[in-house]
């Protein structure tokens, strides 16, 4: 009987939250993980090894890729996890330089990566690469329009990307979580050209988006649509994780634009805000 070979999975920014969950996830089901940080947290008791990484460095990207292919000598499957978001905030609050640092991270982490994993995936004659989106990808988000501009960018480039990659053996999919419980919040940059004209609104909003998130689901619900996108035979494009956020891609998809409008603003009480 031929020997099956151990599938290598490389996941960024496991440090906590989904990217933890998502490592941890794979490792059970038999992949062997490496998961990164910018800190280069010890391993401990988790059942997968850490890398130093920083999505942000091409030099980092570069080290961490050849440390996996020297240990292993192959990369089956590459989740880009590692993100951050400026704190609930007018869009012209944040700097152009604090916009570039959240592409930087969101958007061109997920190209760094890419670009580093696909030619060894190609000369594989397969690969997974699974990028962490959101809800936001394809529904707006008031003072948060930063964040989901980075998410939307991930949509595009996923499904561009797809196309040009599935005959070389490779697919791509975008998997998206609406709210879940992580220290996403907590861990956000608060925006840095703060203005008195947006306090209350910005106020408001930051403890409705802490309730939002503490009623939210949790990670592990996403990593197990995360290892359902890196197993299946013939993988999506796009995967929903939880209820709400099946809800919300239906409810964009089918009801009219004035409906969604108006949820999204009776959801995050924006009217009330202002008022």
């Amino acid at each position: 009987m031929a020997e099956v070979q151990e599938k290598i999975a490389l996941v960024t920014g496991t440090s906590s939250g989904i990217g933890e969950a998502t490592a941890a996830r794979l490792a059970r089901s038999g992949f062997k993980v490496y998961g990164t940080s910018r800190r280069g947290a010890r391993s401990g008791d988790r059942p997968y090894e850490t890398l130093t990484l920083d999505v942000t460095s091409d030099a980092s990207v570069e080290a961490a890729v050849a440390e996996v292919m020297r240990a292993s000598g192959r990369i089956d499957v590459l989740v880009n996890n590692a993100g951050f978001s400026t704190g609930p905030a007018g869009a012209e609050e944040s700097s152009i330089e604090q916009a570039r640092s959240i592409f930087d991270t969101n958007f061109f982490g997920i190209v760094r990566m890419t670009r580093a994993v696909v030619p060894h995936m190609r000369r594989q004659g397969s690969g997974r690469i699974i990028n962490i989106g959101s809800v936001l990808g394809f529904l707006p988000a008031p003072y948060m329009a930063l964040y989901a501009a980075t998410k939307h960018a991930i949509e595009g480039y996923s499904e561009s990307l797809d196309h040009e990659l599935r005959t070389r053996g490779i697919r791509v999919s975008v998997i998206e979580p609406a709210f879940t419980k992580t220290a996403f919040d907590t861990n956000s940059i608060e925006a840095d050209l703060k203005l008195d004209e947006y306090r209350d609104a910005r106020v408001a909003l930051v403890k409705r988006v802490r309730e939002l998130m503490e009623a939210g689901d949790q990670p592990a619900i996403v990593a197990d649509v995360v290892l359902q996108a890196a197993t299946a035979i013939r993988p999506k494009l796009q995967y929903t994780a939880g209820g709400r956020a099946s809800r919300l891609r239906l409810l964009r998809r089918l009801a009219p634009v004035g409906m969604v409008d108006a949820g999204i603003r009776k959801n995050l009480q924006l009217d009330a805000a202002l008022a």
